[in-house]
C-alpha cells in the first residue's frame, strides 16, 4: 500500500483499480524510443504481468530517446536489458521477454495472453500487422508514433470503436522517412510512451 499510495488515494482508483492493475498483462511491442518510458511507467504503476516483443541489440544511438537503457547495455538484447531494469524498478511485476520480432506467424501465441497491447513500433508494416493481429483476437491496441516534434497517440479496439485501418486504410505507398532519416527529439519519445502508459492504466 504504501508503495501505491500516491496513486490509490485517487478515487477513481483506489484499492480496487490497483488490485485490477495488479491482475492486468500488457504487452508491449517494441523496447526502444515509444516502449522505453511506458515500460517504466507500467512497471511503476504495479501492472501484475508486462510481456516485451523486441529483436535488436542496444546502441549507443539509441541511448538518446530509449531511456530504459545505459551505456553498459550496449550490445545486448533491448529485451534482456529492459527485463533487468523493469525488475530493478519493481520485483513485484512479472516481467516476459521475448526475443523476437513481431509476426503473422507469432502474433496469436503473444497476444492472446495479454489484456492490452502497446504498439511501440517504427515501421508501418509492423503498425498494420499489430492492429491487424488485435483486431482479429478482439484486444486493445495503445498505438503510438513519433517523427520529428510530432507524436501521435490513440486507442483503436474493433467491436468498440474503430481501428487503425479506419484513420489508415492501408500503408502509404510513397517513402516515409524514420527516425533514423528524418530524426526525433528523444523527449518526444518520452512524451507519447507516457501518455500511451497512461492510456493503458
Amino acid at each position: 500500500m504504501l508503495r501505491y499510495a500516491r496513486q490509490t488515494v485517487l478515487p477513481e482508483l483506489g484499492s480496487g483499480g490497483q488490485e485490477r492493475l495488479k491482475s492486468a498483462s500488457v504487452l508491449c511491442i517494441g523496447a526502444g524510443g515509444l516502449g522505453s518510458p511506458a515500460l517504466l511507467y507500467l512497471a511503476a504503476a504495479g501492472i501484475g504481468r508486462i510481456g516485451l516483443v523486441d529483436d535488436d541489440a542496444v546502441g549507443i544511438s539509441n541511448l538518446q530517446r530509449q531511456v530504459l537503457f545505459k551505456e553498459a547495455d550496449q550490445g545486448k538484447p533491448k529485451v534482456e536489458a529492459a527485463k533487468a531494469a523493469l525488475a530493478e524498478l519493481n520485483s513485484e511485476c512479472k516481467i516476459e521477454a521475448y526475443h523476437e520480432r513481431f509476426s503473422a506467424e507469432n502474433a496469436e501465441a503473444l497476444l492472446k495472453n495479454y489484456d492490452v497491447i502497446i504498439d511501440g513500433t517504427d515501421n508501418f508494416s509492423s503498425k498494420f500487422l499489430i492492429n491487424d493481429a488485435c483486431v482479429k483476437f478482439g484486444k486493445p491496441l495503445v498505438y503510438g508514433s513519433i517523427l520529428g516534434f510530432v507524436a501521435q497517440v490513440s486507442v483503436f479496439w474493433a467491436g468498440h470503436g474503430p481501428c487503425y485501418r479506419c484513420l489508415y486504410p492501408k500503408p502509404p505507398s510513397g517513402h516515409i522517412p524514420n527516425c533514423a532519416e528524418a530524426g526525433v527529439i528523444g523527449a518526444m519519445a518520452g512524451i507519447a510512451g507516457t501518455v500511451q502508459a497512461l492510456e493503458a492504466i
